[in-house]
C-alpha cells in the first residue's frame, strides 16, 4: 500500500493512469476510495491522484495533531514526494479547505481548480454571512453526514447510498472538533483572482450545505470562474450523478 511520510505523518495515496496530474480532495464523508466512479474515466488521459487526508481512511493522524490546520502543507508535501510541479485539483466540501488553500499559498502549483459543494473557506464576507444563515453544520460531523446527499438519494439508489455510508464508516480517525476548527479557516482569494488559475465551481442544485446561492456568491467573487448547477443532485454530485459530474469536469478541463 503506497504512503508518504508527510509533515510526521504517513499518508496514503493512489495513482491511476498517466498524463497531467488530477488530483482528487475527498470531503469529510469519504475519503480516496470515493472518486470510484471519477478515476476510471479520468485514468484514460490523466495521472489521477487520489488520497486520504490524515484522520481519514488509512491515514491516520497523531496524538494532538494539526487536524485541518495542516491539510495544505500536507497536499503540498504529497504533491512534491510523487514529483508533480503543477496539478488540477479536483475538490469536494472538505477538500475545498485543502484545495482553495494551495491555490492561494501556492497558486504557481495549481493549473486549475474544481471547487466542488464546498464554502472551502473563501474569506468573502457576503459567502460567510450565507454559510453562517443557511449552512453552516450545527452538532458536529455526525450532523454534516445527514445531509451529504439528496433527501431522496437513498430511495431512488439505495445500493449506492449504502456504498456511500460504507465508505465513510471507514474513517476510524476523524478528530471530534473537525468541522469546528475546519470552520475557523480562512483563505484570501486574491492569488487565484491575480493568476487567472481556472476555475470551476459547481453545486448541486439541492445542497443544503453549501447551497446554491452561496456557490454562486462564490462564483461571483472569483470573476473568471464558471459555475455550474446539477439538478436533481444534493451536496455530493460526484458520487449521486457521476455522469453529469464528469462531463462538467470534462469540459470544465477541456476549456483550459
Amino acid at each position: 500500500m503506497p504512503f508518504a511520510k508527510i509533515n510526521g505523518v504517513e499518508l496514503y495515496y493512489e495513482v491511476h493512469g498517466e498524463g497531467p496530474a488530477l488530483v482528487f480532495a475527498h470531503g469529510a464523508g469519504g475519503n480516496h476510495l470515493s472518486w470510484w466512479q471519477q478515476v476510471p474515466v479520468f485514468a484514460t488521459q490523466f495521472r489521477c491522484v487520489t488520497f486520504d487526508h490524515r484522520g481519514f481512511g488509512f491515514s491516520h493522524e497523531v496524538a494532538n495533531g494539526a487536524g485541518p490546520n495542516a491539510f495544505i502543507d500536507d497536499l503540498r508535501g504529497l504533491l512534491d514526494h510523487l514529483q508533480i510541479d503543477r496539478a488540477m485539483l479536483v475538490a469536494q466540501s472538505m477538500g475545498g479547505w485543502t484545495s482553495l488553500g494551495l491555490a492561494c499559498a501556492a497558486p504557481d502549483r495549481v493549473a486549475a481548480l474544481a471547487l466542488c459543494d464546498t464554502m472551502a473557506g473563501m474569506d468573502d464576507p457576503e459567502v460567510i454571512a450565507e454559510m453562517q444563515a443557511h449552512g453552516a453544520p450545527r452538532g458536529g460531523l455526525a450532523e454534516v453526514l445527514k445531509r451529504v446527499y439528496a433527501l431522496d438519494f437513498p430511495a431512488r439508489e439505495p445500493a449506492k447510498a449504502f456504498l456511500y455510508q460504507q465508505i465513510s464508516a471507514l474513517n476510524l480517525h476523524v478528530p471530534p472538533d473537525l468541522v469546528p476548527r475546519m470552520m475557523r479557516l480562512r483563505h484570501r482569494i486574491e492569488p487565484v483572482i491575480e493568476k487567472r488559475i481556472p476555475t470551476m465551481i459547481l453545486v448541486g442544485e439541492q445542497d443544503a450545505l453549501t447551497t446554491p446561492k452561496l456557490m454562486e456568491l462564490m462564483a461571483r467573487s472569483i470573476p473568471h470562474s464558471r459555475f455550474v448547477k446539477i439538478p436533481g443532485a444534493g451536496h455530493s454530485v460526484y458520487f449521486e450523478r457521476p455522469e453529469e459530474f464528469n462531463r462538467a469536469l470534462a469540459d470544465f478541463i477541456a476549456g483550459q
